[in-house]
């Protein structure tokens, strides 16, 4: 029963540091299931752990790394990124829960589809056009770093530490309903 409350939140880290950046996650989840114990893949997502798939993983996130940080790219990036986001997801959830959980693996691709589609969508609709209407497209770059680094560090926590990442969760979305809640119940200005 643990285990399976754990891989569920590792997955749900995994795919929603996959709405970030597809190849980073699947990349940390392919070198743990190699060369540690952390993280066990089953077929046929033990396939990401062979030296080819390593290694187009890092082609595809240092081609990816790049075209996020440079200004007009990153938007041509994002509407490619909308497909394969939600995709990487899909497949780490699904990787993520298929030993733990009995339950029907297209349910779990669902589930990751989601969870990374939201975070993509939220990345790519909200804040990123934000970030380039009130910069004028100047804190493009340290926002992506910025996005970078928490899709590593989640996508770590959630195969070494998959309670602190719904600790994690749990807090974030806590505050982010306090937030709309204050927000909601300001009064209104004349």
């Amino acid at each position: 029963m643990i285990e399976a409350i754990t891989s569920l939140f590792s997955a749900f880290g995994l795919s929603a540091s996959a709405g970030l950046n597809a190849y980073l996650p699947l990349l940390i989840v392919a070198l743990a299931a190699r060369f540690t114990d952390w993280f066990k893949l089953a077929p046929p997502f033990d396939a990401l752990t062979s030296p080819w798939a390593i290694g187009v993983l890092v082609i595809l996130l240092v081609i990816e790394f790049f075209a996020d940080k440079a200004p007009a790219v990153n938007h041509l990036n994002d509407a490619i990124q909308t497909f394969v986001r939600p995709a990487a997801g899909a497949i780490l959830f699904a990787a993520s829960t298929q030993t733990a959980i009995d339950v029907h693996p297209v349910f779990m691709i669902i589930l990751g589809l989601l969870v990374a589609g939201t975070v993509h969508t939220a990345k790519s609709a909200i804040v990123r056009p934000a970030v380039t209407a009130t910069t004028g497209g100047i804190a493009n770059t340290p926002v992506s770093i910025l996005e970078d680094i928490i899709a590593a560090v989640v996508s770590i926590l959630a195969v070494v530490l998959p309670v602190v990442i719904s600790a994690l969760i749990i807090l974030l979305t806590a505050f982010v309903i306090w937030w709309l809640w204050r927000r909601s119940n300001r009064p209104a200005r004349a």
